[in-house]
């Protein structure tokens, strides 16, 4: 058995001990949908996430909230975005591209 750091031990609810590992690491952008009319939170307070690790490599996700309120679910989509999309900026008031360059 490896030896690993305190600071990256976790245990699991049976009481296995287990390793934080990095998978990737990169940047985001998360968004909401909003009502055109009254820029409320619509379809249940869903999101979508895109995670951009050092590669370049992009993943999408919804992010559904569930009932129990402390709790999501993370759902891939069929397909993922062919063309690029842009978001509303609500603090410019500005449309702007999903990622910065």
């Amino acid at each position: 058995m490896e030896k690993y750091p305190e600071t990256v031990l976790t245990k699991d609810k049976k009481g296995n001990l287990e390793v934080r590992n990095l998978v990737s690491r990169g940047h985001f952008v998360m968004y909401d949908y909003r009502d055109v009319k009254a820029f409320k939170q619509v379809e249940g307070n869903k999101k979508k996430i895109y995670l951009k690790d050092e590669n370049g490599q992009i993943s999408e996700y919804y992010i559904i909230p569930l009932k129990a309120g402390n709790r999501s679910l993370l759902i891939t989509p069929e397909k993922a975005e062919e063309k690029t999309r842009k978001v509303w900026n609500e603090k410019t008031k500005k449309e702007d591209d999903l990622w910065k360059t």
